[in-house]
């Protein structure tokens, strides 16, 4: 099976923010995607727009490429924006976590005319009708197909890094869960997500897909769900292992992370170095690490199996990037990091707005629509 992935500029970025619509008076989950959708008449082929998801509470802001992180989240600010001036009037809220702190999974419903997400339900049950969570998507542009494989595996010692400071699901059906993201629990049940196998050859994934398609577990690539993905079509790696994030300023941060990672990555295969990798089970832990312990896990680093807190090694990885930001123009943004590091990721902040107010959840919703609208 060939699968051609497409040309693609380098380090361009394209971001998927995926919101939750809320009744403004209970803060519950509200199925107002398709309407909203219906008054913006936005077309899902022009970039940036706006588009439905899996479930009627959701809609999708997507930004066109951009060379630069500022310009691909000043996209999605002018679509709040947009979205804002038909909820408002409407009685809905727009906010954004992993989770919803309190509303029930099985009064969600499954968006309607869309035979991929019918088929998901079908097949997944109980579990693909759990799915009742949010998070950010970044492509980066990869201009070497040879790359592509070579940098997803080179990705995944950072997994954790990206999950501490996005983690933002601590509630799940109104309980404290123990887990700084139990999205990233909850989305691993089906059975095309979770972690990509570390593969080294683009005829191993099309191997793999040609496979999985003849057994009938897929119709094509694009069902593989992977937390971290080659995206033939956009010619680009796909990051999809972090939660909802409440701001654009955090989504700003990510993504520029995201970006100087991969081009320092890009970088070394350029200069014919291997990258470094972790064995499946280290990249395993981490993960578990960090959906369970956010900032405060302690994680494993390289292959020697060395060991240390996760915002400490990203603060060394702040300073080794920063040469990479100033030249790809998101220094602001990938310093942003920082400010999530000294103030308190999502999950700290729920938790303590909880604390606060006697474990009101409703004030939790409340404080994720201020921070959606006016930022931190």
């Amino acid at each position: 099976m060939d699968i051609e992935f497409a040309p693609s500029k380098r380090s361009t970025v394209g971001i998927e923010w995926e919101l939750a619509c809320v009744d403004h008076a209970s803060g519950e989950l509200t199925p107002a995607g398709p309407e909203v959708l219906a008054r913006l008449n936005d077309p899902s082929d022009v970039f940036p727009h706006v588009t439905g998801e899996l479930l009627t509470n959701t809609v999708e802001l997507v930004s066109a490429p951009h060379d630069r992180v500022a310009d691909a989240v000043d996209d999605l600010r002018r679509l709040v924006a947009r979205v804002s001036e038909v909820t408002e009037p409407m009685g809905v809220d727009l906010m954004c976590a992993g989770t919803h702190p309190f509303s029930q999974w099985f009064q969600q419903e499954v968006t309607p005319g869309k035979d991929r997400y019918a088929t998901l339900i079908d097949r997944t049950q109980w579990w693909g009708r759990q799915m009742m969570i949010w998070g950010v998507h970044m492509h980066v542009g990869i201009d070497d197909p040879r790359k592509v494989l070579p940098i997803i595996n080179g990705l995944l010692p950072y997994y954790p890094h990206f999950q501490a400071i996005s983690a933002s699901s601590p509630f799940w059906s109104g309980e404290s869960t123990g887990y700084a993201s139990s999205r990233t629990m909850l989305f691993q049940q089906l059975p095309t997500a979770g972690l990509p196998p570390q593969l080294t050859e683009w005829d191993d994934y099309e191997r793999l897909v040609a496979d999985l398609t003849h057994v009938g577990v897929i119709d094509d690539h694009t069902e593989l769900r992977w937390d971290l993905r080659p995206s033939p079509k956009w010619g680009t790696i796909e990051i999809r292992f972090c939660d909802g994030l409440s701001t654009s300023a955090e989504v700003a941060s990510v993504a520029a992370l995201a970006q100087c990672l991969v081009e320092e990555l890009s970088r070394k295969l350029d200069r014919g170095e291997e990258l470094p990798t972790l064995q499946p089970w280290f990249v395993r832990e981490n993960k578990w690490r960090a959906a369970r312990y956010g900032m405060e896990a302690i994680i494993i680093q390289d292959a020697a199996g060395n060991e240390a807190l996760v915002t400490d090694d990203l603060r060394a990885i702040l300073e080794r990037l920063t040469p990479i930001a100033t030249q790809l123009g998101c220094l602001d943004e990938l310093w942003g990091v920082e400010r999530i590091l000294d103030g308190g990721a999502s999950y700290q902040r729920q938790l303590q707005v909880a604390a606060d107010n006697a474990g009101s959840l409703k004030a939790v919703v409340a404080s994720l629509v201020t921070e959606l609208r006016d930022g931190l």
